[in-house]
């Protein structure tokens, strides 16, 4: 007897335990879950993962006008369920809203480190809403919350929006180094701006992570890697490694007017100017540089203001490619730059003739008309 009343007992110890056993059943009132994820440029991104109710009840009542100050209450709400005396509403239906960031961001202008965390808003019928990243990623909704979790508080202004059906987080702008999430639902919506406050910096401990492994094997990525830094002014002395690497680095360096160039560039930008002028000569001067490359070349001298130098360039150019596209041009654009009209009437001319195409025609007959006016053509 003693052995059967045991049985009975396990058997429903093990009913019990898988009664108790999560199962995957529809989504609690329709309140489906989604996922959106954006990166900001190349590298970081954010994820908001959220279960999303509709304006529409679940047995068909239209909530128009209802949502704001009753479905979602303003202000902190009373609990009726979990250990928390009031809550914030959860930004979302079911399980926790969860933000997720890849690297350090500036939410609204604080810092919120890379990481997991859970999404809670303070609704207000008037002023800002306060928005909180809590560290607390597991709790149902918000009746666990706990303010000493809160990793982050920031405030961020409602505003009107045209009508969404469902609750959604949507990227309603996009930057190199920022983006403005907003969630939106009826005829509101809350927008945050994420921004990376360190991209240059992020960029460049990528690169030389990078430069480590495959891409490191061709000497193109150390170009763009030494490129990158110049134009964004970031790691210069780094770059100056990458563009020498590129030059005559072992196994990978190609000495070409692409790899000097590159150097010339870091040495002019660490404002070693002759070493970058030498460089650079060699580099226009190399039997690899196209008439294209050392136009190039002198059109940077122009903007540079170093007209006379330009000049140079475009007459070497001109030389050196027997007059063919796009040599022509530069010699009008040269002498146009010292001021000297009639030769460069003489050049455009000579250029519009060569043209290989109606666009440049064209160009290089507006050309011609500025020079015949007096007028700079760059």
């Amino acid at each position: 007897m003693k052995r059967i009343t045991s049985f009975v007992v396990l058997l429903a110890w093990v009913a019990s335990s898988v009664i108790a056993q999560s199962v995957t059943l529809p989504p609690s009132g329709a309140n489906q879950k989604s996922v959106v994820t954006q990166y900001i440029g190349a590298l970081a991104h954010v994820t908001i993962v959220y279960n999303s109710p509709d304006v529409t009840s679940p047995a068909g009542e239209d909530r128009t006008g209802k949502i704001w100050g009753q479905l979602v209450p303003y202000g902190m709400s009373a609990n009726t369920f979990g250990t928390a005396k009031e809550i914030p509403w959860r930004a979302g239906a079911n399980e926790n809203t969860i933000f997720k960031v890849s690297h350090d961001v500036m939410v609204q202008g604080k810092t919120l480190k890379a990481g997991k965390y859970g999404l809670h808003m303070i609704p207000r019928e008037t002023g800002t809403w306060t928005v909180i990243f809590s560290k607390n990623t597991d709790a149902w909704g918000s009746y666990f919350y706990d303010q000493k979790e809160d990793v982050l508080r920031v405030e961020a202004t409602p505003e009107a929006c045209e009508h969404h059906e469902w609750l959604t987080y949507e990227f309603i702008d996009r930057q190199p180094n920022s983006c403005t999430v907003a969630l939106a639902w009826e005829k509101l919506r809350i927008p945050l701006k994420i921004e990376l406050p360190n991209a240059n910096e992020m960029y460049v401990e990528n690169l030389k992570g990078e430069l480590q492994g495959r891409a490191g094997f061709n000497y193109q990525g150390w170009i763009a890697a030494a490129n990158f830094a110049v134009q964004n002014d970031v790691a210069l002395e780094d770059a100056l490694g990458w563009a020498d690497y590129a030059v005559s680095g072992p196994f990978v360096g190609i000495e070409d007017f692409s790899s000097l160039s590159a150097k010339a560039n870091v040495l002019a930008k660490l404002e070693r100017m002759d070493e970058a002028a030498e460089v650079m000569d060699k580099a226009i001067h190399h039997s690899s540089a196209t008439a294209f490359q050392i136009h190039g070349y002198g059109r940077q001298l122009i903007a540079l203001g170093m007209k006379d130098e330009a000049l140079k360039v475009f007459q070497y150019n001109n030389e050196r490619y027997e007059g063919g596209w796009p040599t022509s041009v530069g010699l009008a654009r040269g002498y146009s730059a010292v001021g000297k009209y009639k030769e460069a009437i003489k050049y455009a001319k000579m250029a519009k003739e060569q043209a290989p195409d109606k666009l440049n025609k064209d160009s290089m007959a507006q050309a011609i008309e500025k020079l015949e006016k007096g007028e700079d053509i760059n």
